[in-house]
């Protein structure tokens, strides 16, 4: 297996601490580590620095090797422009194939998220490893929500194809879109259901076969890529796209499988999230001390190292940073990225 750590985005619903200079995931929010630096060391526990490829881009491959002093720079992957992750996931594979990887699995591992216990991780990987050695199917994650989750999509599982291992195995059955909120509802109690949390795994061959089949319009400029061709004039001609566009049809198809995560998938998708990994945790946020009379439940974070103190509130997010200074409800972490398009719009 060929573990590729894949980043790009700068989190926009973490402002105003994330920004394009410093994203999420480059952020010391693990205990004093980065997102970026925990899943390095996960990955270390199993394969050798030589061994871990990085997808990022140019400004964002200089903060890696920064913060991991040991990534190889002739295994990072840049991507010469944002186009999304339906060409970014074929940017991968085109770059492993043409290193003469092609036969070999890899996953694609996606930064801003962690999975603990790691060991349990490990033995995902693994799973996933054995599968992509054996089928030509696509390989993803999942895991049964216990609620409706917003902003994600979903998995429906099917015929289950290794009841061996506490690791669970399924054919996919179908793929709900996070929109389709009726059909989610209907399943939800099912024990069929399945959050989808991507973790793609196949060889660059066979993944650039559906490609082929599903966009051949993306397929085209990733093997003139792996033929030699330019690589910034390649992928300009790819249109922006989400994988799913790919995905999402083989899942239809009955051309996928699913594993089920062993593992607890934290996201840190918002400021809630992260207040809920400190609480369970029992972390602390940043800050120079914090005072919460008559109130309480509040998140507080101060990159400079002020006292923040509120009084007579419960359930917020306040950030203090050089960016700004952010206060919202905890539920309403998730519209922050709406704050970053009026500032990009210059409605400030």
């Amino acid at each position: 297996m060929i573990p590729v750590i894949i980043c790009g985005g700068v989190g926009t619903k973490m402002w105003p601490l994330s920004t394009p200079s410093l994203p999420k995931h480059f952020l010391p929010f693990v205990d004093g580590k980065s997102l970026f630096q925990a899943n390095w060391e996960t990955l270390r526990r199993k394969y050798r620095p030589e061994e871990i490829y990085l997808q990022t881009n140019a400004a964002q491959a200089k903060i890696a090797h920064t913060q991991v002093g040991e990534l190889r720079q002739e295994n990072i992957f840049i991507e010469p422009e944002t186009r999304n992750q339906g060409p970014a996931t074929g940017l991968a594979a085109a770059f492993l194939m043409k290193a003469g990887h092609g036969k070999e699995p890899f996953m694609l591992i996606q930064v801003d998220d962690l999975r603990l216990p790691e060991t349990a991780f490990l033995d995902f990987i693994e799973v996933a490893e054995n599968l992509g050695k054996t089928t030509n199917k696509y390989i993803t994650g999942g895991y049964s929500p216990d609620r409706v989750v917003q902003g994600v999509d979903y998995l429906l599982t099917g015929r289950l194809i290794s009841g061996d291992s506490p690791i669970r195995v399924y054919e996919i059955a179908d793929y709900i879109d996070r929109t389709e909120t009726a059909k989610i509802q209907e399943f939800m109690d099912s024990g069929r259901l399945l959050v989808h949390t991507n973790h793609t795994t196949m060889t660059p061959e066979n993944l650039l076969k559906m490609y082929q089949k599903y966009r051949p319009d993306w397929y085209e400029p990733l093997m003139a890529i792996v033929r030699g061709e330019d690589i910034a004039i390649e992928y300009a001609k790819m249109a922006k796209g989400a994988l799913e566009e790919v995905s999402k049809q083989s899942h239809k198809d009955g051309n996928s499988l699913v594993i089920v995560h062993p593992f607890k998938w934290i996201d840190f998708g918002t400021w809630e999230f992260v207040d809920r990994f400190y609480s369970e945790n029992n972390l602390f946020s940043k800050n120079g001390g914090q005072i919460q009379i008559d109130g309480a439940n509040n998140f507080l974070w101060s990159e400079s190292g002020k006292i923040i103190a509120t009084i007579g509130v419960s359930d917020l997010v306040v950030v203090e940073a050089k960016e700004g200074i952010l206060v919202t409800k905890k539920e309403d972490s998730g519209k922050v990225g709406q704050i970053v398009e009026k500032i990009n719009a210059g409605d400030v």
